[in-house]
């Protein structure tokens, strides 16, 4: 059953999911000794970065005992402003003591593959078995942060596109995606559900249709952010507007 929390708006949307993020990552490290943590871009994805950055709480997290993976990545050059990872390091890695070995980017358009957008994707899918228990590919990712499009999209997930009907690979290249940059990496719902919380973050009255659609039962077909759930939690953070469709109780 996924779990909704709603605030009045984006700003404080972000400072409460970093306040979260702190809390369960030294939750989780205080038991089993390291977490695992899935980024996501976007404007709020990124917000929440920030945050945790100018948290005076960060340093509870020992940053050197997280895994970072990333959900999806635009396949552009290293230094384009486009690419998750760069939005990422300048909003938080590059101002915590993270491993470099455990900070697991996705590649760029012009990294060891070049712009073979497959040939990337399968590294990535290597990357993630090599760090999977025994007998998975996967890794069992502890906070699988996402965000949403307006028309349901999640990761680089886009409705009835080849990469939501995928069963098997746990990461796709993704091509002529309805939004730019049109080529991308991007795990799988089936790679996202072995995450144990999933967190969907989302602000804004664009998103409310989409949203509203996912927390009824939607097909992930027609709208993939309905099939992102945690093995344990998926929790839905929300402004008022992104909300704006739900039943009200």
């Amino acid at each position: 059953m996924a779990e909704v929390v709603v605030y009045s708006g984006g700003e404080l949307l972000a400072a409460a999911a970093a306040a979260r993020l702190v809390t369960r990552l030294a939750d989780l490290q205080a038991a089993k000794g390291s977490a695992s943590l899935v980024l996501t871009g976007g404007g709020t994805g990124i917000a929440v970065l920030e945050q945790l950055r100018r948290s005076p709480a960060r340093d509870a997290v020992d940053w050197s005992r997280l895994d970072f993976y990333w959900g999806d990545e635009r396949f552009v050059p290293a230094d384009d402003d486009e690419r998750n990872e760069k939005q990422a390091r300048e909003a938080l890695l590059d101002h915590v003591p993270v491993d470099p070995k455990r900070v697991h980017a996705m590649a760029a358009s012009d990294g060891e593959f070049g712009d073979d957008v497959d040939a990337a994707a399968a590294a990535y899918a290597r990357v993630l078995a090599d760090n999977a228990p025994a007998g998975s590919d996967v890794p069992e990712f502890d906070i699988c942060l996402l965000g949403l499009g307006g028309e349901g999209h999640t990761a680089s997930v886009f409705p009835d596109s080849p990469a939501v009907h995928e069963t098997e690979r746990s990461v796709v290249a993704v091509r002529d995606c309805p939004k730019p940059p049109p080529t991308r990496v991007s795990l799988t719902l089936p790679a996202i559900r072995r995450a144990h919380d999933v967190w969907l973050m989302t602000t804004g009255e664009a998103k409310a249709e989409a949203v509203a659609l996912a927390l009824s039962g939607a097909s992930e077909v027609q709208v993939p952010v309905a099939g992102a759930r945690g093995q344990q939690r998926t929790l839905w953070l929300l402004d008022r507007t992104a909300a704006g469709k739900l039943p009200t109780t």
